[in-house]
């Protein structure tokens, strides 16, 4: 008995405690509320929630670059461009905080063509963490835009109507090999025991079905399993290299420290 009324004192204690804490802080509370949104896609609300985090905690940086993401997510690119830039001139935080901050302010520039802006946000983020390979795209994606339109003149029109002739011209080509390749396979099959030949992995269009791993029929020798491994890796690469050229920029979500 004594026992029992020990534990529920101690358990009384630790939930005034947490109350307590909450009433403390209570921007943590609207940040996470923020969170539940903006994981939902409901961006407008995740908006609101991060308002009232600012309200109860005007300099706190997570409340900031979290709005931030919103904002950009609802498509409200320059209130999205001034947020990050305060989220981005916290010194108090480390490298990396800064150098998302920096990164998601060049995409928001991005956005607005405002593309000298942008190169200078990415060169940034890229100081404060230079491994980082997606803002080392995004730099010289934005970098090629600039080379181009004082080259060329054409602008961000001519750039686009280019992208689409390289992306429709790859299309053909990858058509192309695709029936080449089932004509052979087709003749393959008619020369030799299907039942004696390994299993090659699934082609065609869709992203999602290029990504997944093929089972690795049985019987078939190290080196061949290596080669099939390599294959499926390769069109790994080619499908991540697709999306990168329809999104233009690499644009991420949510934090990523």
């Amino acid at each position: 008995m004594h026992r029992f009324f020990y534990i529920l004192v101690f358990a009384l204690c630790a939930g005034w405690g947490g109350t307590a804490s909450a009433q403390r802080m209570p921007e943590r509370s609207a940040v996470r509320s923020g969170n539940r949104q903006f994981n939902k896609g409901n961006y407008e609300e995740s908006i609101e929630r991060y308002g009232k985090a600012l309200n109860f905690a005007p300099g706190s940086f997570e409340a900031t670059y979290d709005l931030g993401n919103a904002l950009y997510k609802a498509e409200r690119y320059d209130q999205a461009e001034q947020t990050m830039r305060q989220a981005a001139a916290d010194t108090l935080r480390n490298e990396k905080e800064r150098a998302e901050a920096f990164y998601n302010l060049g995409n928001a520039q991005f956005r607005q063509k405002k593309y000298k802006e942008a190169l200078e946000s990415y060169k940034q983020s890229l100081r404060l963490d230079p491994s980082d390979m997606e803002a080392k795209y995004n730099y010289a994606y934005t970098k090629k835009l600039l080379d181009d339109q004082q080259n060329g003149g054409g602008g961000q029109d001519q750039q686009q109507d280019q992208d689409q002739q390289n992306q429709q011209n790859q299309q053909n080509n990858e058509n192309s090999d695709n029936q080449k390749n089932e004509d052979d396979g087709r003749q393959d099959s008619q020369q030799n025991d299907p039942q004696q030949q390994p299993s090659e992995p699934q082609q065609g269009d869709d992203d999602e079905r290029q990504g997944e791993p093929q089972p690795v029929p049985a019987g078939i020798s190290e080196q061949e399993q290596e080669q099939i491994l390599d294959a499926i890796q390769a069109q790994e690469d080619r499908t991540q290299e697709k999306l990168k050229e329809k999104q233009g920029v690499v644009v991420r979500g949510g934090k990523n420290w």
